[in-house]
């Protein structure tokens, strides 16, 4: 058997593990099951849920290695990692902050074998670098939150405590009501302007208004508000239902003022976009941000320049996956690896 790593994409929603051939890129055997974590167990404690996360981590990847033969294993998971891989906090995961989780020490322990855990968007961030010479680029996702990294000159800018590209948990909204985050917060970008945040103000919009969501498809999808669903959602987006586009539009806008603040602090051009609801929605979404992002204006720019700022990621969920592999490669993976945010 060639030489392999096991990689796996712990995320709010599923857990995933997959063979990673470095020699090919290529990814096999890819396994779902869905994540410990709030999402099944809702309203449980926090050190519940870490080590009911931890726990399954440790299961499956050591099932995975034994199946694969790995060398090594490298860990996309969706929250901040410091360099020596501790997980700080996982809102989709496990919601409010608690104690860290030094899960690369856990994983050693158990497997025996040198273990890189990087945050989700870290590993998918070098899904998308071609070479020494890759122009910097800002990889953002929206699906159940929203998340982001930036890369430049060789690296993913973070610090040493894996902050850094956490976009999602910007405060776009301080007024006292404004909807809350899985973190505890409110207001903050991921809980107005993701999947889970449009499809709430899908329902809070419908109803302020119930005579516009009756003429919307949505109320044909779902006559009860609280029974929408993304899917739904989606569906009518891309249609251009006028009701279900003027929900997506109010959370764009916020996303379209956090792109031009990174534009403008450090100038980036070239954005990235992956995630469950970013991809399903397609080029709509792009266009819709687009046009945001050209009302906001990006200083220095002008339309045409704004107008190549996005693109859609590979439309398919193994970001995170690939990533993994292909850091786990260009580390040395049969040697001892140091771990990164």
């Amino acid at each position: 058997m060639a030489d392999a790593y096991t990689v796996v994409d712990v995320g709010g929603t599923t857990l995933r593990t997959a063979r990673y051939e470095p020699a090919t890129g290529a990814l096999t055997d890819i396994r779902r099951i869905p994540t410990e974590g709030l999402g099944r167990h809702p309203g449980a404690p926090v050190p519940l849920l870490q080590a009911k996360v931890a726990r399954q981590l440790a299961d499956l990847a050591a099932e995975a290695v034994a199946r694969h033969g790995s060398h090594a294993l490298g860990v996309a998971f969706a929250g901040p990692i410091t360099a020596d891989g501790r997980v700080l906090t996982a809102p989709t995961i496990w919601g409010e902050r608690g104690g860290p989780l030094p899960l690369r020490l856990l994983l050693e322990e158990r497997l025996g074998l040198p273990v890189v855990v990087v945050n989700d968007l870290t590993a998918a961030v070098w899904r998308y670098v071609g070479g020494p010479d890759e122009a910097p680029f800002c990889l953002i996702t929206v699906s159940s939150g929203i998340g982001s990294k930036v890369y430049r000159a060789g690296e993913v800018l973070l610090d040493a405590e894996g902050h850094g590209g956490e976009l999602g948990h910007w405060t776009c909204d301080p007024s006292p009501f404004a909807p809350p985050c899985d973190c505890g917060g409110r207001g903050h970008l991921g809980g107005i302007a993701s999947g889970r945040g449009m499809l709430a103000a899908a329902r809070r919009a419908a109803h302020a208004d119930p005579e516009g969501y009756a003429r919307s498809a949505l109320a044909r999808a779902a006559a009860d508000p609280e029974q929408l669903d993304n899917p739904a959602l989606v569906a009518a987006i891309r249609a251009e239902d006028a009701f279900a586009t003027a929900v997506l539009r109010g959370g764009l806008a916020h996303l379209a003022s956090a792109i031009t603040s990174v534009f403008t602090s450090i100038g980036v051009r070239r954005y990235i976009l992956m995630g469950g609801f970013a991809l399903a929605v397609g080029p709509r979404y792009v266009a819709l941000l687009t046009e945001e992002l050209e009302r906001l204006g990006c200083f220095g720019l002008d339309p045409a320049e704004i107008r190549r700022m996005v693109a859609l990621g590979a439309p398919d969920d193994d970001h995170g996956l690939i990533g993994a592999g292909r850091l786990l490669a260009a580390r040395g993976a049969a040697h001892r690896v140091v771990t990164a945010a």
